[in-house]
């Protein structure tokens, strides 16, 4: 990948995890790789937290919040979510959906069958109106284009009855140039090495995410920082 001059506005190169020529095993690692740097970034938090603040204003003997994750890849969020719910003690019914068939292959894999999450390969537009309580997504919006994010977030604010969230990078200078020192002290593969900086490249602002809210007619979003460079969009009804 070429070295950008500025990263004032987002580039549109594609990466190359997206590629449908990619074999199914090197899919799979990448997908493995990518949770190990997911893990040391700390990527579960914002959500977590999201998530937490939802149950925790459900009232005794509720019926079981209604998840979709839409984008899944490895199923990180999903475990995640699955293991705090417990802890809690809160009853959750937790979906993942996403367009690539090798993602669900890798989440399965990776999931202990103990752990009660629904994995679908398909288009989450095709889930409208099963009745979700909460819709999310983790670095799946900078893989959008513009008119897919518009439509998306349309999605979250028509279906998700309870609230929705998208957990995004933040397109800043520092993480772009420090990356590739992370992802060399990880020792992934050569694709999330690459593919991870572009990330950030093809990531938000706070300004971009208020235009895209905008574009979208919607009101009573909110955009917040979390450390480490993560951007997430969020609203709670």
């Amino acid at each position: 990948m070429k070295p950008f001059a500025s990263l004032a506005l987002r580039t549109e190169q594609e990466e190359e995890m997206d590629a449908a020529d990619l074999p199914d095993e090197h899919y799979a690692r990448v997908l493995s790789h990518l949770s190990r740097i997911n893990a040391l970034t700390l990527a579960t938090r914002p959500t977590l937290a999201f998530i937490r603040t939802l149950l925790a204003g459900r009232a005794a003997g509720s019926a079981p919040l209604k998840l979709l994750d839409v984008g899944f890849g490895h199923g990180d969020m999903l475990r995640a979510i699955a293991l705090m719910a417990t802890k809690l003690k809160r009853p959750v019914e937790l979906v993942g959906i996403d367009l690539n068939p090798r993602s669900e292959a890798s989440a399965r894999g990776a999931t202990d069958r103990s752990i009660a999450i629904h994995w679908i390969t398909g288009d989450y537009r095709d889930l409208a109106g099963k009745g979700w309580d909460v819709v999310i997504s983790s670095l799946v919006a900078h893989h959008m284009s513009t008119d897919q994010r518009r439509d998306f977030l349309c999605f979250m604010e028509s279906e998700a009855q309870v609230g929705w969230q998208i957990n995004d990078l933040h397109r800043r200078r520092l993480p772009y140039i420090g990356y590739p020192v992370l992802a060399a002290c990880a020792m992934v593969d050569p694709i999330v090495r690459r593919d991870g900086q572009l990330s950030i490249a093809r990531s938000f602002r706070q300004a971009d995410w208020r235009d895209e809210l905008d574009r979208a007619g919607i009101v009573g979003a909110h955009v917040a920082r979390w450390f480490p460079w993560r951007l997430v969009v969020e609203r709670s009804k």
